[in-house]
């Protein structure tokens, strides 16, 4: 029987990225914060050890477990209690009685039957993600992704010919033209964590930002400037860029209910010589579709981030990225293929994220409150509802709402703002169009530094 007093953690993935005094990557931030939780952080298995010491949470580290049968091997018998894991797939009939967490949005890896598979439903144990903890550094390398191929210039040649004393500025720069950003459209699909942020940076570039979400979201899409589209394909509709960030959806019988959402109906609307970008879920993409708008040059460049397996006997690939190597023979120069590196290689992402996961499963072991859970709430917890890194929820507005310095300084910023377009309009005064724009700024500055802007996290 499960000693919830003295639960077994297993984590199955890095907690640190940079190297630490060893060479190694670096775990320590992630075990002090274990420990000063009053728990122990072991490095190696649980297994052949001697009992652990009762009364605390102990957590086993083996972030190099890859293999099915190496999971299996190692938490197929309910050896552990929990998991924490970012990519490593988690096998039906590994066993994790008090839960687990997935380091990150999507929970598709946790395949776990101690919970119902990825998507939580079913099972005795709560399943848990960390949402929007790595929102930034996704949606930068979106735009890195984006960068790298528009606008089209050939800075390597370039650089080359420069090197090379072979280029005049005046003579030859029209050999090379080119198009800015500005003014293109930016179709983005979804408007979670991630797909917010990557609007966001598109509008920093001047982009046409063109969003597909739920109806429910479109009043905030609105809201903030977006431009909302009814479906998918309204979305791409002439669009210079397509970025997917909607998650796989439910599992059904027939799958992952948005495997294949972006096909051949997507594909074709897009503008032409269009970028696509999949650093979400590979399976999101359906790769013949893809294929035929690459020869086509409906799609001139395609940038896909996502899991690839290799098994260290055989030396088979598999995984959501595998069909997408069958593209290189016909278009090798045309793409730009990422093992889902996207965000799991930014270390203080990988570490904050860690520590998240390791709160809310000591939180759901011993208090039994669950936060962030996904699909079925297990009998025995409660729903603490969702932690969110962006936009303002509930309890970031309690906090706001108890803090008198904070909300008077708001008011003051927001009465200034007030005055300053009361004297614009009535007064006509010499300096209240300058007036105005500072106040304006500083009342734009509070407000984001509140995160009072975005969808409401309720």
């Amino acid at each position: 029987m499960t000693d919830k007093t003295t639960p077994k953690i297993l984590i199955v993935d890095l907690v640190g990225l940079a190297p630490g005094p060893d060479g190694r990557p670096g775990h320590s931030d992630v075990k002090a914060h274990i420990e000063a939780r009053g728990g122990a952080f072991h490095e190696g298995s649980a297994r052949g050890r001697p009992a652990p010491e009762a009364g605390r949470p102990h957590f086993y580290y083996l972030p190099m477990l890859s293999t099915e049968a190496e999971l299996l091997a190692e938490a197929g018998d309910g050896l552990y209690d929990a998991v924490i894991a970012a990519a490593t797939f988690l096998p039906k009939d590994t066993r994790f009685d008090l839960g687990g967490v997935r380091i990150g949005s999507g929970t598709g890896n946790m395949g776990s039957a101690s919970w119902g598979g990825g998507d939580g439903r079913g099972g005795i144990a709560p399943l848990m993600n960390t949402p929007g903890i790595n929102a930034h550094a996704t949606a930068q390398m979106v735009m890195k992704a984006l960068l790298r191929v528009r606008p089209d210039l050939p800075v390597d040649e370039m650089n080359a010919l420069v090197a090379a004393g072979r280029i005049d500025t005046g003579r030859d720069l029209v050999r090379f033209p080119t198009c800015k950003l500005e003014g293109r459209v930016f179709a983005v699909i979804g408007y979670g964590n991630i797909g917010r942020e990557v609007a966001k940076l598109a509008r920093a570039f001047r982009m046409t930002v063109r969003i597909h979400a739920r109806s429910r979201h479109r009043k905030w899409v609105e809201s903030e400037g977006f431009h909302y589209a009814a479906t998918p394909r309204d979305a791409a509709d002439g669009a210079d860029v397509l970025s997917v960030h909607i998650g796989l959806g439910p599992l059904g019988a027939n799958g992952y209910a948005n495997a294949g959402l972006v096909g051949e109906e997507v594909l074709s609307a897009l503008a032409m010589g269009a970028v696509v970008i999949n650093y979400d879920r590979g399976e999101l993409i359906d790769v013949r579709a893809l294929s035929a708008a690459l020869s086509s040059g409906r799609v001139a460049h395609a940038a896909i981030d996502a899991d690839l397996f290799q098994d260290p006997a055989q030396g088979t690939l598999s995984g959501p990225m595998a069909p997408y190597l069958s593209l290189l023979p016909s278009h090798a120069e045309k793409l730009s293929l990422l093992p889902h590196a996207a965000a799991d290689t930014d270390h203080p992402t990988r570490v904050s994220g860690a520590i998240q996961a390791v709160d809310q499963i000591l939180d759901a072991i011993q208090t039994g409150v669950t936060r962030n859970l996904k699909g079925d709430l297990p009998a025995g917890y409660s729903d603490g509802g969702a932690t969110s890194p962006t936009g303002a929820g509930e309890g970031r507005l309690e906090e706001l709402r108890s803090d008198a310095a904070r909300v008077e300084a708001l008011r003051t910023a927001g009465r200034a703002f007030l005055l300053a377009l009361n004297s614009l309009v009535e007064d006509g005064a010499a300096t209240a169009g300058e007036q105005l724009l500072l106040d304006s700024n500083l009342l734009a500055t509070l407000l984001r530094a509140e995160s009072l802007e975005g969808p409401y996290k309720g």
